[in-house]
């Protein structure tokens, strides 16, 4: 147990603040599933970090799980340097989605990682080599120059270095984004030679036809590939979900990346 801010932080506390760090949102059972206890521990936990002051806990939606974000007392207590996250509820099933999604990672799901990294942290690491005059590691660029004449660069939702040597980029697609910004990602994508393999999950086979599309116009269908996912497996995936689908895209993720 160690003293930060004049809170007694636990190892465990840690386990929750570090995820919560890296993530806008994550709801009760993937933090007990973090921790490996009940969703009434994992609960109890949350309330006490609360009552402290390190994060907000609250329920959103009636009968959904309580979602939990983490507070800027609760990032200077990790000393974290990432900006505090906010609730956003037009993005909360893709948020809820790419916890689950990372925590599926952890467990396997995608094969052995050497790195797994998600959108915020992505983020926060090209904006301070930017300011630092270094190449960015992760963002994937448009083509574009934003309002203060920076470059534009799309982020996927995780980022995974497999043990085998290759860097595969994990896109949630719940909804279809318009035809010209997904032209411009896939593009983005084919003049990145950082990136061995894109994997999107989407929820429809339409969805699926558009990603499909966009990657064949872009010339790049060897390096993208898309996988169905329940309409509504996102948010109800449980823990017993997570452990069990280890060997479905492992494989065919690592597979698409030898390719490139």
């Amino acid at each position: 147990m160690t003293r930060a801010l004049g809170i007694s932080i636990t190892d465990a506390d840690r386990s929750v603040l570090g995820p919560l760090a890296e993530h806008r949102i994550l709801i009760v059972p993937q933090v007990a599933l973090l921790l490996g206890v009940s969703e009434g521990a994992a609960a109890r936990r949350l309330a006490r970090l609360e009552s402290a002051g390190l994060v907000h806990h609250e329920r959103i939606f009636h009968r959904a799980p309580a979602v939990t974000w983490i507070t800027r007392r609760g990032l200077d207590a990790i000393e974290h340097r990432l900006p505090q996250p906010r609730l956003d509820l037009r993005g909360y099933r893709h948020d809820v989605g790419v916890g689950w999604l990372w925590l599926a990672a952890r467990a396997g799901t995608f094969g052995e990682l050497t790195g797994l990294v998600a959108d915020r942290e992505m983020r926060a690491a090209d904006a301070r080599a930017a300011v630092a005059g270094r190449p960015v590691q992760y963002g994937v660029g448009l083509g574009l120059l934003g309002s203060h004449g920076q470059p534009q660069r799309h982020y996927p939702d995780l980022m995974l270095d497999t043990s085998g040597g290759h860097r595969v980029a994990v896109e949630l697609e719940l909804t279809a984004k318009s035809a010209r910004r997904m032209a411009r990602i896939m593009t983005g994508y084919a003049s990145d030679a950082s990136v061995d393999a894109v994997l999107y999950l989407v929820p429809t086979r339409a969805l699926a036809q558009v990603v499909s599309d966009a990657a064949r116009r872009a010339g790049i269908s060897d390096l993208v590939h898309v996988q169905r996912i329940a309409p509504d497996g996102i948010a109800g995936a449980s823990a017993a979900n997570v452990r069990s689908t280890r060997r479905s895209t492992s494989r065919s993720a690592d597979r698409g990346a030898v390719g490139r």
